[in-house]
Formats: C-alpha cells, sequence, structure tokens
C-alpha cells in the first residue's frame, strides 16, 4: 500500500511541477514576443501557437552546442505554416532578423534561443493536449 501511495505521490509532485514550469515558461515567452519585436509580425500573443514550427537560423539548438554561432550566418527567428490547399504546402515566414550571429551580444543570443525553446516547450504541451482531446473523442459515446 505504501509503496503505491509513494508512487502516487511522486507522479503528482512531478506533474504539479511539470505545470508551475509551464505557466513560468509562458509568461517568459511572452515577454520575449514583445521585447524581441516579434509582436511586430503576430499581433496577438496566442497566434505564435497557430504556427507548425519555429526555428532559429545562426544559433545551433543542438544538445552538444547549444548557442554556438553559426560563422558567416544570420540570426533569425522563423516560422513554419502548413497550408494543405497550397501548391507549395510549407512556408517559411521570418518572425524576427537579428543581424549577423557573431554581432549579437550573449544576452541577445540567450533571449532569442530561450524564446525558441520555450516556445516548443509550450506547443508541445498543447499538441499533447490535442491528441489527448482526440483519443477522448474515441472513447465518448458520441463517437459511436
Amino acid at each position: 500500500m505504501s509503496s503505491a501511495l509513494d508512487r502516487l505521490k511522486n507522479l503528482t509532485a512531478q506533474i504539479s511541477s511539470y505545470e508551475l514550469e509551464r505557466k513560468s515558461n509562458l509568461k517568459e515567452v511572452e515577454e520575449l514576443y514583445g521585447k524581441l519585436g516579434i509582436d511586430a509580425k503576430v499581433e496577438r500573443f496566442e497566434d505564435l501557437f497557430e504556427y507548425k514550427a519555429i526555428n532559429l537560423s545562426g544559433l545551433s539548438l543542438a544538445d552538444e552546442d547549444l548557442g554556438s554561432v553559426k560563422e558567416g550566418k544570420y540570426a533569425q527567428i522563423i516560422a513554419i505554416i502548413y497550408d494543405k490547399n497550397a501548391k507549395v504546402k510549407n512556408k517559411n515566414i521570418s518572425l524576427g532578423y537579428y543581424g549577423r550571429a557573431e554581432r549579437l551580444s550573449t544576452e541577445q543570443k540567450k533571449e532569442v534561443i530561450t524564446f525558441v525553446l520555450g516556445w516548443r516547450f509550450e506547443k508541445s504541451f498543447r499538441t499533447l493536449e490535442h491528441y489527448h482531446n482526440l483519443m477522448a473523442s474515441l472513447k465518448s459515446p458520441a463517437s459511436e
């Protein structure tokens, strides 16, 4: 009995910590949305999560060299939209252009990377919720 209770307590603590982290992350992403000038391209913050993906050019997002500069490249936040009706299905949109990557300050690099990773973190939660809801709809009597 104690073992099952301990597992439940650990699981509850983990879920709670994820939710606290998610809330904190979303607040930081929203602050960076304004600070990085992305609000000039995307009027409503919530609309950011309609994009299929957000990528970064000029700076590495890889685990082994996170934040390293790609020499000669320009730092740019790029959103990807998918239009199933268009001839070219995927379209890239620049959300923020910051000049040569090697000229960014350490603080600017950190903010740009934090925004992209924070967006991806929140997007993963929203994707999880979407699929959870789809699965639930299959189990409901209305879907039969």
